[in-house]
């Protein structure tokens, strides 16, 4: 039976359904989040009828035994006959929730059942979001462990830097599924798409560009790796305490390694004397740049400020000095949104039964969201849309054609 819906604002509306009674309020506003949040985003669907008792037997008892049996006997065979190879665990410690921070799992809910509904709308995969109670690294790894078997792939999500380097690295040792952590790698694959697409418009290579990034955690050390697997001609990294360099002793051992193979210009000190000359800014961390720090980077600039609700650059300001502008935002152009990849990455992924997404699907899926903009290019359109329905084919044949070309995929 499907779960009656209340309006939050009528009268029958109880305190305990609404957060500190507010919602039903008669001064308060009617929210619409509240609203569609209301007994959550998602649900299981059967794909089989049970209409009767011979549906019954066959989709329960005694027929699931002969199933049970050959798959028993055959392991690869639980592929074939069940939702194995078409679902993703969608996996947080709620340590890192959008622009929200360390919220515990019960919070994250409403962000992990949004991102799996995304899978399902974006990339037709099933995904089942899983909040575990705890934030030790070595129980999050055992845990997932326990539940791979019930899964084609593993998502992680919104789980703090540093440990989030380890989890993943970790799971993908000890899993012969794909493992990914969106954070890190769907936010490089959008960002190399785009500036892929920016450098196309102003007629200029990856190695002729010098990148500077401000933020060093999941997502800007991801993006500095991926830049630099993809060609970029260089890139510094930039914390709260100036750029990632080899001459710093208080670096973390993910700053000593990305301090090893980036900055090969050997800047240091602030972010925005690193930014002088600069050809790109990519914002992964908050806060603000100084306008006088956008204005003496290079002609036809690149900014991508990502930071959400408010870009690290505000995009009237960077318009001011920038050939191309993107953000995370939706009401602006050439949004940087990891829903262009994620699903589409997996899709492949499974549709091929990988047993890992490696940094071939994702250059991949980044040149073929790149091609989805074709002879439509402009500074205001260097990346679709999320709604653009030629995204998600175009990302999924490219990674399933990826991973057979290096070897992962196993159908």
């Amino acid at each position: 039976m499907a779960a009656e819906i209340v309006n939050p604002r009528s009268d029958s509306a109880s305190t305990t359904d609404n957060p500190a009674g507010t919602e039903s309020a008669p001064d308060e506003p009617f929210d619409p989040a509240f609203a569609l949040h209301r007994g959550g985003k998602m649900a299981i669907v059967a794909t089989v009828p049970v209409r009767d008792k011979d549906d019954l037997s066959l989709a329960y008892t005694p027929g699931v035994a002969k199933v049970c049996s050959a798959i028993a006997e055959r392991p690869e065979l639980v592929h074939d006959y069940t939702w194995k190879s078409q679902v993703v665990a969608v996996v947080t410690d709620g340590t890192a929730v959008l622009g929200l921070g360390d919220i515990g799992p019960e919070a994250s809910l409403p962000v992990m059942e949004g991102k799996a509904i995304l899978f399902k709308q974006f990339g037709g995969v099933d995904a089942v979001p899983l909040a575990l109670a705890t934030t030790d690294t070595d129980e999050i790894i055992d845990t997932v462990v326990r539940l791979a078997p019930s899964f084609g792939g593993v998502n992680l999500e919104d789980i703090s830097a540093p440990r989030c380097f380890e989890i993943e690295r970790r799971l993908q040792e000890r899993l012969d599924i794909p493992v990914f952590h969106d954070d890190q790698h769907g936010t490089a694959v959008v960002t190399l798409a785009a500036l892929r697409n920016a450098a196309k418009l102003t007629k200029r290579e990856l190695g002729d560009l010098r990148a500077v990034i401000s933020g060093a955690g999941a997502a800007g050390v991801a993006i500095a790796k991926f830049l630099l697997e993809a060609g970029i001609g260089d890139v510094a990294v930039a914390d709260r305490k100036g750029v990632v360099s080899r001459d710093r002793d208080d670096l973390t051992d993910v700053k000593r390694e990305l301090a090893e193979i980036t900055n090969r210009a050997g800047l240091s000190g602030t972010l925005e004397s690193a930014l002088a000359g600069a050809d790109v800014f990519i914002g992964v961390s908050g806060g603000t740049v100084p306008e006088p720090a956008v204005a003496s980077m290079a002609p036809d600039a690149f900014v991508f400020a990502m930071a959400n609700p408010n870009p690290e650059v505000h995009p009237d300001i960077a318009h001011q000095y920038a050939s191309v502008v993107a953000t995370g935002r939706s009401d602006y152009p050439n949004q940087i949104n990891n829903v262009l990849a994620f699903p589409g990455i997996f899709a492949g992924a499974l549709q091929v039964r990988a047993s890992r997404i490696t940094e071939g699907m994702k250059i991949a899926a980044a040149n073929a969201l790149a091609d989805v903009v074709g002879e439509e290019l402009a500074a205001d359109y260097v990346i679709p849309s999320p709604f653009d329905e030629r995204v998600a084919p175009a990302v999924t044949a490219a990674v399933a054609a990826a991973a057979r070309s290096e070897g992962v995929a196993r159908r």
